[in-house]
């Protein structure tokens, strides 16, 4: 008998930093599309991430999983260089590619001389993707993206490709629900939150004129067993939530109406002070274990951890606060294969 795919659980590709590097991808596309999960997404970093090289390697080792980008950026790159990969992944793959998109680090855009993304070049973006897939030929556009003076990619084209967008703010859930398929929320986010952000879109999508029901929110959940060692972890928790308040800590403790007077007790630590760049990637075991002492457990609590079978209790209820489907992030197939057999068996 074959096993049901699992259409609502994904992974990431490459989890965190990315591991041994990009030539572990294809191991693990095909582990996890072996697995049963229903999409491998793929986060774009600026160094041996670069996220169409790993889409391509992932649909051309994968036959049925969804490969999605979450995130990539859209100013990055020029529209129809965009456009066109996209349309290559969706017909390399038998239409299993997914383009998400997201806001970025706007810091990290300010240093290399990129101009923030808005809202509203997002919105435009997408507006004008679906059109070009759609075989249009667009003269003198003028909008948040820009101004060209034709845009286009193939008259003959009528590709349904699906738009994801990794979304925090209220402003940005909204117009995922308005003008996506796909919105993935942030890791972390508490279940008050979680059924927040849902609303949201929902909400949105049907002020669109959209069937609610057609917009997938996922919850982009931390999946980190006992079966793992305790040092290993702790990186993948306690390291990774800390790296976040080092990066947008006012905005994650503001959305989870979290008490402010916490994150700046953490900022001011000198251990926290003393590592040089992101905690997940630089700080040693001792360190992390002292920043354990700085995050309540109230914040580490939207995460599933525990035996499998405690983990698979608390992804269920990511479901019952509203989730149409959920990431299990922050851990490789390998890693998950106990949880996802628990899933499996307590689903049936």
């Amino acid at each position: 008998m074959t096993e049901r795919v699992l259409d609502e659980l994904g992974f990431y590709l490459l989890a965190g930093a990315g591991g041994d590097g990009p030539a572990t991808l294809m191991d693990e596309a095909r582990c996890g599309e072996e697995m049963g999960f229903g999409t491998a997404f793929i986060s774009e970093r600026w160094n041996v991430k670069e996220a169409s090289s790993l889409v391509g390697a992932a649909c051309a080792v994968t036959s049925r999983m969804q490969i999605a980008t979450a995130a990539t950026n859209h100013n990055t790159r020029h529209p129809l260089i965009t456009g066109s990969w996209a349309t290559t992944m969706h017909r390399l793959s038998g239409g299993r590619f997914t383009l998400g998109i997201g806001r970025g680090v706007a810091a990290m855009y300010a240093a290399f001389g990129i101009p923030a993304v808005t809202t509203a070049q997002m919105e435009d973006f997408a507006n004008v993707m679906r059109r070009l897939w759609k075989g249009e030929v667009i003269f003198n556009h003028d909008g948040p993206i820009g101004k060209y003076q034709v845009l286009f990619l193939d008259p003959d084209f009528n590709e349904d490709i699906r738009l994801a967008l990794v979304a925090f703010g209220p402003n940005t859930l909204a117009l995922g629900g308005r003008a996506f398929d796909d919105v993935i929320l942030h890791t972390y986010f508490t279940p008050e939150t979680l059924q927040r952000s849902v609303k949201t879109v929902k909400e949105a999508a049907e002020k669109a004129g959209r069937d609610p029901d057609s917009v997938r929110v996922w919850s982009c959940f931390a999946t980190v067993g006992d079966h793992l060692p305790k040092e290993l972890r702790l990186k993948k928790t306690v390291a990774r939530l800390a790296t976040y308040l080092q990066g947008y800590g006012d905005l994650l403790v503001r959305t989870n109406h979290w008490d402010p007077g916490v994150l700046q007790r953490f900022r001011d630590d000198p251990v926290v002070q003393s590592i040089p760049g992101g905690i997940d990637h630089k700080a040693s075991a001792d360190q992390i274990e002292h920043i354990a002492t700085l995050i309540p457990d109230e914040w580490l609590e939207p995460s599933a951890t525990g035996s499998p079978q405690q983990c698979v209790e608390r992804i269920r209820k990511e479901f019952d606060y509203g989730a149409d489907a959920l990431i299990m992030h922050g851990a490789t197939p390998p890693e998950l294969a106990p949880i996802v057999d628990a899933y499996r068996s307590q689903r049936g």
